[in-house]
């Protein structure tokens, strides 16, 4: 099981932000969450954790494991076109192992 990331931002809505204009670190957060909890039994996993200094509070965002596939294929694009070819394999690979075990 990987840990999840933390996040920093000022406040929620830097955070808002960051999602709006798909910053790939959050692509990457996510991707490498699932990857390393693939053989998890849990039914959702926690991805990432975003911590809002002003607001002095901690989100944790989770995934359901039905929805890694989906995510994963979502968030390729981001990895082809930032040419991350190994891990698109890994994904690759991943959506394979997902979709078998539906």
């Amino acid at each position: 099981m990987k840990k999840p990331i933390t996040i920093k931002v000022n406040s929620q809505e830097d955070f808002q932000h960051i999602v709006n204009k798909k910053d790939f670190s959050i692509s990457k957060a996510v991707v490498d969450s699932i990857l390393g909890n693939l053989k998890s039994r849990k039914k959702n996993v926690h991805m990432l954790s975003v911590k809002c200094i002003e607001e002095n509070t901690v989100f944790d965002i989770t995934l359901e494991k039905v929805a890694f596939a989906d995510t994963l294929k979502q968030n390729l694009a981001y990895f082809e076109k930032h040419e991350m070819f190994e891990e698109c394999v890994k994904i690759n690979e991943a959506i394979a192992v997902l979709s078998k075990s539906k």
